[in-house]
């Protein structure tokens, strides 16, 4: 039986999904994704799957995600599911589409929110002086 292993990220969430042939079930933390609101999250999660819409009905996606907010956790689980679904297929011309539409797909996103410093309410806002 063929495994395929795959993580993504974005901001501080962490996705790792895993991927075996079965009747096209694709669960994120155990819940179908039909199930999951807003809608707009759960668009961002499937956007992978029409790229192998012939591909998807034989195989099942099981996706762990945690860290993060609801859209941080929506770009990992995307990237994750593109990866695992293009390591699956080995299709170079899946690949290409998935990075022509969007590179974020297949590459992490590394841009973060930068940590709060001294002498401030945050990275960059500092207390103002008072001289008078």
């Amino acid at each position: 039986m063929k495994i395929v292993n795959s993580s993504g990220k974005r901001k501080t969430a962490i996705a790792r999904a895993t991927l075996r042939e079965g009747k096209g079930r694709i669960r994120v933390n155990k819940t179908p994704i039909e199930l999951i609101q807003p809608e707009l999250v759960r668009m961002k999660m499937s956007e992978p799957l029409e790229f192998a819409g012939n591909v998807v009905p034989t195989i099942d996606i099981d996706v762990s995600v945690h860290g993060g907010g609801i859209f941080g956790q929506a770009g990992a689980v995307r990237t994750a599911i593109a990866r695992g679904l293009v390591e699956w297929t080995n299709d170079t011309a899946l690949r290409d589409s998935m990075a022509q539409y969007d590179r974020s797909l297949l590459v992490n996103d590394t841009r973060y929110k930068l940590p709060k410093k001294f002498g401030g309410r945050g990275a960059r806002k500092r207390r103002q002086k008072s001289y008078r």
